[in-house]
């Protein structure tokens, strides 16, 4: 089987499921490390039902250590979950993150996940298992294929965390 990419560039996709968790850290935040663990048990449950229907799994997670690889990846907000280069979670959203935050000494705001007129910080499984279902056999929402530019939110984020690691005493004294 294979489909044409939804946003028009033409290329082919395989019979495969490609799911990318892209984050900013998983030691301090509890937004995701929350969200790495709903993924994880969504995706034990769906890999097996996806196997069997004759797809090819892969599931990658990346933290965005740095402001290049963030702009590699075109990541807009933090935590984001791609099916086959899709954002599956609808339009960024965001809130004051007190953990990243902390991790850089300035404001940061990171993704609020909305599910059935509700706002959550950590995605409810059931959100992601539909969002995934819907991306491996549906259409998928959005024109992912859009110019970039790493947003001023991230941007702050990883200035910040950079002179924190920079500093002389580890990052304890800022």
């Amino acid at each position: 089987m294979v489909k044409n990419c939804s946003c028009g560039c033409g290329k082919a996709a395989e019979k495969k499921v490609i799911v990318e968790y892209l984050y900013l850290d998983l030691q301090t935040c509890n937004r995701c490390i929350g969200t790495d663990s709903v993924l994880d048990e969504v995706m034990t449950a769906l890999t097996p039902a996806l196997r069997l229907a004759g797809y090819d799994v892969e599931y990658r997670k990346t933290e965005m250590e740095t402001a290049e690889l963030a702009e590699k990846h075109r990541f807009l907000s933090s935590p984001t979950i791609r099916i086959n280069g899709h954002d599956i979670c609808g339009p960024v959203k965001e809130n004051s993150c007190g953990c990243c935050s902390e991790i850089s000494g300035s404001d940061v705001a990171c993704r609020v996940f909305e599910y059935q007129g509700a706002s959550y910080e950590i995605p409810p499984g059931e959100m992601l298992a539909e969002a995934t279902l819907k991306a491996v056999f549906g259409t998928p929402d959005g024109d992912d294929c859009v110019g970039y530019e790493l947003p001023d939110n991230l941007k702050a984020f990883f200035k910040g965390k950079n002179s924190r690691s920079s500093c002389s005493c580890g990052g304890n004294c800022c």
